[in-house]
């Protein structure tokens, strides 16, 4: 079985991601870990995800809590996961990285230590987005010289990084496919999940492409099945389009 270890473990990402995990026959919780401080430390993580005992210890120990685990589970922020990104790669455990808001710097230490280790990095784990994507390129390729184009993203007032990684996502991907570069006009309202929409519309005819998310368990099932892709895999920097065997 793999052995998964979700990093800010009791956050709303963390929890979700750890009720997929504890329903999958092919995966299982092996380590918690939270940030210093957190008041779910030295609690057993079942109780804190409202299920049995399991034997897990919330601890902020990175070190602690990436021994022994095979993968890594991180939706956090830009700064814990590079920490941990090195840990994981002197430890040679695996990584999905679902955080969003990481500058250059960043994503290309990303890209070093996936010359190690093996490692899924995608501003979004959702299937139906991942697909977006792929619909997106292919409808930029054949109307981005003859139709305006635009991208409106929504989420959640919480959410700390404006636009949103997928947003910039399909900006990159219309950038490559149409060579336009098109405006992201973000907004927050509410507890919205997740809704990304790009528009290609001339004076005859206007096309809309959109996802919405409608829960956090579709991201957290795209991590646990990212997370099972990487089982055997060779070092490298792989995508969701990988795990999804879109390439």
């Amino acid at each position: 079985m793999l052995r998964i270890g979700i990093s800010g473990a009791c956050g709303k990402m963390g929890r979700r991601i750890a009720e997929v995990s504890l329903k999958d026959p092919e995966a299982g919780i092996s380590a918690a870990l939270e940030e210093v401080g957190s008041p779910e430390t030295g609690k057993d993580y079942g109780s804190v995800i409202g299920a049995e005992d399991l034997g897990i210890t919330v601890t902020p120990d990175a070190e602690k809590a990436i021994d022994g685990i095979d993968c890594l589970i991180e939706f956090t922020f830009p700064g814990p996961t590079l920490e941990h990104l090195d840990i994981c790669r002197e430890k040679g455990v695996s990584m999905v990285i679902g955080t969003t808001g990481l500058d250059p710097d960043g994503e290309e230490k990303i890209r070093e230590a996936s010359r190690a280790i093996p490692v899924v990095f995608s501003p979004n784990m959702a299937v139906g987005v991942n697909l977006l994507f792929s619909i997106v390129r292919e409808a930029a390729r054949v109307l981005g010289h003859d139709f305006g184009m635009k991208i409106d993203e929504t989420h959640h007032v919480h959410k700390k990084d404006s636009p949103s990684g997928t947003a910039r996502m399909i900006a990159r991907v219309v950038a490559e496919a149409s060579g336009v570069d098109v405006p992201i006009e973000a907004f927050r309202k509410g507890e919205v999940i997740g809704n990304h929409r790009i528009v290609f519309e001339n004076e005859y005819e206007r096309l809309e492409i959109r996802h919405d998310a409608k829960s956090r368990d579709v991201f957290a099932a795209g991590a646990v099945k990212a997370a099972k892709f990487l089982v055997g895999k060779e070092p490298g920097l792989y995508s969701m389009a990988d795990v999804l065997g879109l390439k």
